[in-house]
């Protein structure tokens, strides 16, 4: 099935900024380990469509596993804003300063020394060992997933599943060009055996694959009912001096958020509205901006309260950093942060408009 799988993607490969074509792989040009695992480590939870530019961005930026190490982590929080899941953030500095500290700046060609590494796991082990290093090790993400339970018309739900996928998925998994099979088989996943209305008729697999014979494809496959995710509340407060500067500080590097950048506020806990207390950073006029912000994270869903307050010159909080207007942009803030700042510019009052001013 791998032969067939492969002649496919040599004429169907999709274009990515961190691969090496199959032509120029023939040719003889090797996969760069460094910019693999880069992508892999974005690419967890998150589209390829979001990852390319943040990738294109890092790579600029910092070229080599060397450079990232020597990386500021503010900078490289900074930069990783917006992306979303940022303990992957941290776990990239912490697995950088490894390579170069443990492997002389050069990821191991070995997929057990891999996994030693800080913030890699089986899944990123096995796609770089594969796709880097051209070792037969199966990969099993959400595409491969759906591939092997519609080839082999599996019904058992995810994630109960996953061990007969990934058993299925080292079955296939050829000794000849794993790299490029572990890539044409996560692209036949995107492209082709889509989640919705797959394109059964011209599917390198379709004469092989059991759940097209049976019509079960498009139900498949099966995933056991969600939880439903609990309802969090909380408070942020954006205070800003009259010379513009705005009250800041860095979260601590372990929970949600952990390193990044953003607003001080409350607690978020699990409660109804209205809002809990909350106490301010810094003593001023604070006032609660119309609506909310609302933002979704893997298990709980957020409801946050915004606070604003235009504060003296001279002012002094109790937590945080003011942070000077033109070192300010709201582009380093993470995701939830920046939808705190867009409610405030957004705002119709008076107050609103006065902020809107010292931008």
């Amino acid at each position: 099935m791998s032969v067939s799988l492969l002649e496919w993607y040599d004429t169907h490969a999709r274009e990515m900024p961190w691969r090496t074509s199959p032509a120029a792989r023939k040719e003889g040009k090797q996969p760069d380990p460094y910019a693999v695992w880069m992508s892999e480590i974005m690419l967890q939870q998150t589209t390829v469509a979001t990852v390319k530019d943040y990738f294109r961005r890092f790579i600029a930026r910092w070229p080599t596993v060397r450079d990232l190490a020597c990386a500021q982590d503010a900078d490289v929080m900074a930069e990783w804003a917006g992306l979303g899941y940022y303990a992957r953030a941290r776990n990239l500095l912490k697995c950088a300063r490894s390579v170069v500290a443990e492997h002389d700046g050069k990821f191991p060609a070995d997929h057990a020394a891999l996994l030693k590494l800080p913030g890699i796991g089986p899944y990123t082990a096995a796609a770089v060992s594969s796709i880097a290093f051209d070792l037969p090790h199966a990969v099993l993400d959400g595409n491969v997933e759906r591939v092997m339970a519609r080839i082999f018309d599996l019904h058992t739900p995810l994630p109960t599943a996953k061990p007969e996928l990934m058993a299925h998925a080292i079955r296939l998994t050829p000794d000849r060009r794993p790299g490029d099979y572990a890539q044409a088989v996560m692209d036949l996943g995107a492209t082709i055996c889509t989640p919705k209305s797959p394109a059964c008729g011209i599917c390198p697999w379709r004469e092989k694959c059991a759940a097209r014979v049976a019509g079960t494809a498009a139900e498949l496959p099966k995933k056991l009912p969600k939880k439903a995710k609990p309802i969090r509340h909380g408070t942020v407060y954006l205070g800003q001096r009259g010379d513009g500067a705005w009250l800041l500080e860095t979260r601590p590097d372990k929970g949600l958020l952990g390193g990044m950048l953003g607003w001080p506020g409350s607690e978020w806990v699990d409660t109804t509205l209205p809002h809990p207390p909350s106490t301010p950073p810094a003593q001023g006029d604070w006032y609660a901006v119309a609506g909310d912000v609302r933002h979704t994270f893997t298990h709980f869903h957020l409801v946050l309260q915004v606070k604003v307050a235009q504060l003296p010159v001279d002012a002094k909080a109790s937590r945080g950093t003011f942070i000077p207007k033109d070192s300010f942009a709201p582009s380093n803030l993470p995701t939830v942060m920046r939808k705190a700042f867009d409610l405030l510019m957004q705002d119709a009052t008076p107050h609103g408009a006065t902020h809107a001013s010292l931008i």
